[in-house]
C-alpha cells in the first residue's frame, strides 16, 4: 500500500514525499479512504500511530477539491484538548498543505490573543483550536463557524477527562447541521460512544490497534519501593543506566515541581511541564528536552498528552496513574517508529491496587522487582496515604471554574491562561 493508491492528489503526495514517508500507517490506510468518500469516522488510535496525518491529508484534499470561498470563512475546525497538541496539529497541516492554496491558523490560551485575532480577521480555511480560546473569540464575533464543512474532535477521551464536555457541546451547537465529522480517541469508553452518538452520522469505525493495547516493542518493568525512597531509586537508575533522555510522569503539578527540583539538585538536569506553566515555558522546556539540553522532562498527564518526542528511549511512571488507560497513553510515548523503548514504574504500597488494574487492562502481568537497598519494608502511614482523590470522569465544573469559563468581554486581555 502506498499513499498514491489511497487516492491522494499530487500536491499532497509531493508534501508527503518531502517528509520521506513512503508507506501509510495502519490508521492512515483505514481512515483516509472512507474520509475521502465523505463518511463520518469514529477512530481509536493512540498517539504515535500517525493519526494526525490520517485526518489532515484527506481534510486538505476535500477542501482543495471543493470550490474556495472568496472571504475564506472557517471551513474546517479541529478541536484539541491541549495547547501542545493544537500546535502540533497546526504544524502538520502547514507541512502537508505546502503545495496547496490553503490558509490555516491555531488559537489557544496562555498567550496574547491579539495576534490570533489579527490572523482570524484576515480569513482562514482551517482552524485548529482549544475549547476555551475558541469560545472566547467566537463570543467576541471575531469569526464565524457557520460555514464549517469539516469537524475533527481529536483526543476526545482526554477532552472529556479534562472537563470540556460542556464546551464541546456548546461548540457543536455553533456548527452547521450539514458537515462531515471525525472523532479520534485512544479508547472507546462508554462516555466516548455516547458523545459520538450525539453528532456522528452513520460513522465508519476504525481501529489502528486492538483497543487498549500497548506497543509490543516496549519493555515494561516495575519496582516495588517505599514512597519515600522513590527519588533515590530513580536517581540510581538514571545514573547507573546512563539514561540520556527520560520522560517522567507524576500525578500532580506540585509533585512535578518537587521532583524536578530534587533531580536538579542531584545533578540530573530537568525541566517540568504542566498546566501551571506558561505556554512559552512549556515550549522552551520541550525544546530543551528534545535538543538534549535537559536530560529529564517531568510532566503531568494533561501536559504530556499529544507531545511528539521522536525515538524517546525511556518513560518513567514516578507515580502510577489511577486510571489504567492513562498508563497506556504514558508508555506509548516510547517504542515509536519501530524503535525499542523501556517503561519503568515505581510502585509504592498504596499503588499496588493501581498496578493490578493496569495488568487487568493489559491482560498480562508486569514483572515487579525489589532492588537491594530499596526494599519497601512494612508500609508506614506515609506509604499508605491516598496518592490522589478517587477518579471521577466528567466531574461537573466548580462554581469557580464556571465563572472562569464565562465568555470574555469584547475587550481582549493580554493573556489568557486557559487551555
Amino acid at each position: 500500500m502506498t499513499f498514491k493508491t489511497l487516492g491522494l492528489i499530487a500536491p499532497l503526495l509531493k508534501a508527503v514525499e518531502k517528509q520521506n514517508y513512503t508507506e501509510p500507517t495502519t490508521i492512515q490506510e483505514k481512515a483516509i479512504p472512507p474520509i475521502l468518500e465523505g463518511r463520518d469516522i469514529l477512530a481509536s488510535a493512540q498517539t504515535g500511530t500517525g493519526k494526525t496525518a490520517g485526518f489532515t491529508l484527506p481534510l486538505l484534499q476535500i477542501l482543495a477539491q471543493s470550490e474556495a470561498i472568496r472571504r475564506r470563512p472557517v471551513r474546517a475546525l479541529v478541536l484539541t484538548p491541549t495547547r501542545e497538541l493544537a500546535a502540533q496539529v497546526y504544524e502538520s497541516i502547514k507541512t502537508y498543505s505546502e503545495f496547496l492554496n490553503m490558509r490555516s491558523a491555531v488559537i489557544f490560551g496562555g498567550v496574547n490573543a491579539k495576534p490570533q485575532i489579527a490572523t482570524m480577521q484576515r480569513g482562514v480555511d482551517i482552524l485548529v483550536a482549544t475549547p476555551g480560546r475558541l469560545l472566547d473569540l467566537h463570543s467576541q464575533r471575531i469569526f464565524s463557524l457557520a460555514k464549517v464543512e469539516f469537524f475533527v474532535l481529536d483526543e476526545a477521551d482526554r477532552m472529556l477527562d479534562m472537563g470540556f464536555a460542556r464546551d464541546v457541546n456548546k461548540i457543536l451547537q455553533l456548527l452547521p447541521a450539514q458537515r462531515q465529522n471525525l472523532l479520534f480517541s485512544a479508547t472507546f469508553s462508554k462516555e466516548i460512544k455516547n458523545l459520538a452518538g450525539r453528532f456522528l452520522q452513520h460513522p465508519v469505525t476504525v481501529e489502528a490497534t486492538p483497543e487498549n493495547t500497548t506497543v509490543e516493542k516496549i519493555v515494561q518493568k516495575a519496582y516495588h519501593v517505599a514512597k519515600t525512597s522513590k527519588t533515590d531509586l530513580l536517581v540510581k537508575l538514571i545514573k547507573e543506566g546512563d539514561w540520556k533522555q527520560i520522560l517522567i510522569f507524576t500525578r500532580t503539578k506540585s509533585g512535578a515541581n518537587r521532583l524536578g527540583k530534587k533531580l536538579n539538585k542531584r545533578g540530573i538536569l530537568s525541566a517540568e511541564i504542566h498546566g501551571d506553566k506558561s505556554q512559552n515555558a512549556r515550549v522552551k522546556a520541550l525544546d530543551n528536552f528534545k535538543k538534549g539540553a535537559v536530560k529529564a522532562l517531568v510532566a503531568t498527564d494533561v501536559a504530556a498528552r499529544g507531545l511528539d518526542i521522536p525515538l524517546l528511549p525511556y518513560v518513567v511512571n514516578f507515580e502510577l496513574p489511577n486510571v489504567p488507560e492513562d498508563y497506556v497513553h504514558r508508555i506509548g510515548r516510547t517504542g515509536r517508529a519501530g524503535a525499542n523503548g523501556v517503561a519503568v514504574s515505581l510502585v509504592g504500597h498504596a499503588e499496588m491496587a493501581y498496578l493490578k488494574d493496569i495488568e487487568k487492562l493489559l491482560k498480562h502481568s508486569i514483572p515487579l522487582e525489589i532492588l537491594d537497598g530499596f526494599e519497601p519494608g512494612e508500609p508506614t502511614e506515609e506509604d499508605l496515604k491516598p496518592t490522589k482523590k478517587p477518579f471521577v470522569r466528567n466531574k461537573k465544573p466548580s462554581a469557580k471554574n464556571n465563572k472562569r469559563r464565562q465568555p470574555a468581554r469584547r475587550t481582549v486581555a493580554k493573556g489568557d491562561s486557559r487551555k
